[in-house]
């Protein structure tokens, strides 16, 4: 279920508690993070998931901590600047990642798949749409388990992005933060767009890049 209104104004008032300044940001300032709710979790957590939260508010709901988010920002964006564009699979079989998955693969060159993963697409080369990629990039290792279990099988490493709730089978690094979010999620695939084309020596810097979070984000029909 993706996060209420409310729940992104709480957040606000409990980030303040870690003390982040805008300088030991990396990549966007704490307003744009906040805003967009990528710390905010589920009321439910998993052990595995412990080591990234930061808060469990008395109702139970869980807080990520953000400077872990941004540390594993960082590792993805210097793990997918080894590929170039067309070695990437971006892939979301849940409407809130449709857009940010589709706008990846626009701005960076990546093939993005969004919707519906045919069986096969990765592990059957007779298959029309067949594809190996060397690097897989899912939004949910619950929603995208097709898509993680063939590239298990064809041995090609997972980045995917976790909730607090989420175990991650067959994920070798783990993305922890909000993946119900539109916003969540359109602003982690803006950041990696960017900092993939800047690695790349596409960009040199970030207003050469000329979208916003919200060119990522699914719209509400």
């Amino acid at each position: 279920m993706e996060k209420t209104n409310q729940d992104i104004d709480n957040i606000k008032t409990t980030n303040d508690l870690q003390e982040i300044e805008e300088n030991d940001l990396m990549f966007a300032s704490k307003n744009t993070y906040l805003s967009s709710g990528i710390c905010i979790g589920m009321n439910r957590k998993l052990k595995i998931m412990m080591p990234f939260i930061y808060n469990i508010r008395k109702d139970g709901l869980c807080f990520f901590n953000l400077k872990k988010i941004e540390s594993r920002i960082d590792l993805c964006i210097k793990i997918l600047s080894r590929y170039n564009p067309n070695e990437i699979l971006s892939v979301s079989m849940k409407k809130n990642g449709y857009k940010a998955v589709s706008m990846f693969g626009k701005t960076t060159g990546a093939k993005a798949i969004y919707g519906r993963f045919m069986p096969g697409m990765l592990s059957n080369p007779r298959y029309v749409d067949y594809f190996e990629p060397k690097i897989v990039i899912a939004c949910d290792p619950y929603g995208d388990k097709q898509v993680l279990e063939e590239a298990y099988k064809i041995n090609i490493p997972v980045i995917c992005l976790c909730d607090t709730y989420n175990f991650p089978r067959l994920v070798d690094l783990v993305v922890p933060m909000n993946n119900k979010g539109r916003k969540s999620i359109a602003l982690f695939f803006y950041i990696l767009s960017k900092e993939f084309l800047k690695s790349k020596k596409i960009i040199n810097q970030d207003s050469d890049f000329k979208y916003k979070p919200d060119d990522f984000e699914m719209t509400i029909e």
